[in-house]
């Protein structure tokens, strides 16, 4: 298995099935790499001729599915599976359908999740940026680094910062 897809396995957990939005309305479905081993494909795809490593979308089956998610609302998981069946000629069973429509709606969850902490943060960062502008403390830090680092490579500056403070020790003990 080539490594830029086992990065991709770890972080997945389930197999994800990412499409465009607007793909059902579109038709404009897009391969998908694999991102663990399957023995078959899932319900709406096939393997590449070339590789078991990318599924290829089968259109009439994923348009069959959207029409199966919204009969769902009305209508028996058996009844749906069964019905999907016989107009896509794949067999899938009630619950794998189900299996199906619960994990695209626990990634879509995840995705919203994380795309409204990634604003947030980016809120946060961009005041932490306003704050410390307004407050000078970004310029003085960088200011301190220059000068500390300055420091370390003059060794005049150091030795004779070292005589003062051993000048400045003898004096306060040798006052008591």
């Amino acid at each position: 298995m080539p490594d830029s897809v086992l990065p991709l396995r770890k972080a997945a957990g389930k197999w994800l099935l990412p499409q465009p939005k607007d793909a059902a309305t579109t038709g404009e479905y897009v391969p998908i790499p694999v991102t663990v081993m399957l023995v078959k494909p899932p319900f709406g795809y096939k393997f590449s001729e070339e590789s078991k490593l990318l599924l290829i979308p089968i259109p009439h089956e994923l348009e069959a599915l959207e029409k199966a998610k919204k009969y769902l609302k009305q209508y028996p998981s058996r009844n749906v599976a069964a019905w999907l069946t016989k107009v896509t000629g794949r067999y899938i069973s009630h619950v794998g359908l189900l299996h199906r429509v619960k994990n695209e709606r626990q990634r879509r969850a995840k995705i919203s999740l994380l795309r409204s902490w990634a604003r947030r943060y980016k809120e946060a960062l961009e005041l932490a940026e306003k704050y410390e502008d307004k407050k000078g403390t970004k310029i003085y830090n960088q200011a301190k680094k220059i000068v500390e680092s300055a420091r370390h490579l003059d060794p005049e500056y150091r030795d004779g910062r070292d005589a003062e403070a051993r000048s400045t020790h003898t004096e306060s003990t040798a006052g008591q």
